[in-house]
């Protein structure tokens, strides 16, 4: 039986597949009560394993059973309220009109001749975006699958854009990148596959509120061109994973001005302050960025993968294009057909781009920069919140929508204690599906972090969150009184 749409009668299997699944999977998200079944590896693996994929079923109903008991039931629910783990927000309906648009469509974004209005539908989107940042009128971009795929592009550029060392050269073993002690792990992953030596990312350390220092991104800078290095980028990150905090921008860009150095902004989390009715000037200075990226699927609630590598230099682009005869032959450049697959890293590309266009033509980008809003407004109550609570440290005040606290009991004072029962309470909770909570380190102690992306999630939710917890961490540590007596 063919299962793609080439007439009527396989757009009627169409239309009621679809409906089928979507009616599955929207009781299964009605039904939820909790974020997480609680489910086991050793529990689950088994009943995947079993599954033979030479053997279909023939039926979507049957698929669909099966799929309830392989996924859907088990799945961890971004949409519930007490899922306030990992930057991973609840998707706005208009997305998934886009997302299923664009899967049944199926176009390919890195050529004209397959996409067709997919390619200017995108190209619109990202000079919204770049007018949104203030890169100027010569800016440019392309979409990505993330965050980490736009840091690396980002950074190829800034490397082959590297100005010369005092002798006229660029060697890579000499080029160095400079990012907080806050900055995303793929900072230092980019480097290793640029091929840069293994001093090359100088961590910058960050103040009381986690951002970056700049007299101490001055004084790296000083001593990289006295050491006869060459000052490649600096990456200042706009909501950093852990704390969402944003590092100086306006001063950064002073330095990066001054010594020659690409300036890179990693906006993949504070870029929901773009579309910020309030909150907009917490992003001043990221206008003079060489390059930002973006990731709309974290703050403006899409979802994966939706996001964008922004450059003030269309020029600089150029560092990612070859010319392919099958593909974009280069005769294309001088008839201006447009093809992204010459500003991408990728070439079969999925149109993403579509997703947030459906999502501002219905909800407006004041629709969504309320709900980043609201989000942030939680964290704030959540702060006070902690703040009030003798049975948690909290770190800093949040300027998005993260909190990192650790459950401190009065009782007891070994840190590494305190760690394992932080450790046990965040597994506990997982154990139970009825919260999910993130962990990560500050200071070297172990701690919890909610991360708000949910503008269902309320500071009830927060507050019985915190008591699970504490109740987990409790346990923990009544039965370490008993072992030990």
């Amino acid at each position: 039986m063919r299962s793609h749409l080439l007439n009527d009668r396989t757009a009627e299997h169409y239309r009621r597949s679809v409906t089928e699944g979507v009616e599955r999977v929207a009781a299964q998200l009605v039904a939820t009560k909790s974020p997480f079944s609680g489910v086991t590896v050793d529990a689950l693996a088994p009943r995947i394993e079993r599954i033979d994929l030479d053997q279909p079923l023939g039926d979507t109903a049957a698929v669909l059973d099966e799929l309830e008991e392989v996924y859907l039931r088990d799945a961890v629910y971004f949409h519930h309220p007490r899922y306030v783990a990992h930057l991973n927000c609840p998707v706005v309906i208009p997305a998934v009109l886009g997302e299923a648009v664009l899967s049944a469509v199926n176009s390919s974004l890195d050529t004209w001749d397959q996409s067709a209005g997919g390619t200017l539908i995108e190209r619109k989107l990202v000079d919204w975006t770049a007018g949104r940042i203030g890169l100027g009128p010569a800016a440019d971009g392309v979409f990505t699958s993330g965050g980490t795929q736009s840091n690396l592009q980002a950074l190829l550029l800034a490397r082959e854009e590297a100005k010369p060392g005092p002798d006229g050269t660029v060697s890579l073993d000499r080029l160095r990148i400079f990012a907080s002690e806050m900055s995303h792990f793929s900072v230092q992953k980019s480097a290793k596959l640029l091929g840069l030596g293994p001093d090359a990312v100088v961590c910058v350390p960050v103040d009381q509120a986690k951002r970056m220092r700049t007299v101490s991104l001055a004084r790296e800078l000083e001593r990289c061109r006295r050491d006869g290095l060459v000052p490649m980028a600096v990456v200042a990150t706009a909501g950093t994973t852990d704390f969402g905090s944003i590092d100086p921008l306006p001063e950064i860009a002073e330095l990066c001005a001054r010594f020659g150095a690409w300036m890179h902004v990693d906006a993949a989390y504070g870029c929901g302050l773009l579309a910020s009715p309030t909150r907009r000037a917490l992003l001043t200075g990221i206008e003079r960025a060489d390059s930002v990226t973006v990731d709309y699927h974290k703050s403006f609630f899409q979802p994966v993968s939706s996001s964008a590598l922004l450059v003030r230099d269309a020029a600089a682009l150029r560092h990612a294009t070859y010319h392919a005869e099958y593909l974009n032959p280069r005769r294309m450049v001088a008839e201006r057909i447009p093809n992204q697959v010459d500003k991408s890293l990728q070439t079969t590309r999925r149109f993403d781009a579509l997703k947030l266009w459906t999502t501002l033509r219905v909800m407006g980008a004041d629709g969504v920069g309320q709900l980043f809003d609201e989000v942030c407004d939680l964290a704030a109550e959540g702060w006070r919140m902690l703040a009030a609570d003798p049975r948690y440290d909290v770190v800093v005040e949040p300027v998005l929508s993260t909190l990192v606290f650790r459950y401190v009991p009065a009782a007891v004072t070994d840190p590494a204690e305190i760690d394992r029962a932080n450790l046990y309470a965040r597994k506990a909770l997982f154990a139970s599906g009825d919260a999910v909570v993130a962990g990560t380190k500050a200071g070297g102690r172990h701690y919890l972090k909610f991360t708000l992306l949910n503008p269902e999630t309320t500071a009830a939710d927060l507050a019985a969150v915190l008591d699970l917890i504490a109740g987990h961490a409790e346990q923990y540590l009544g039965e370490s009184l008993d072992r030990a007596s």
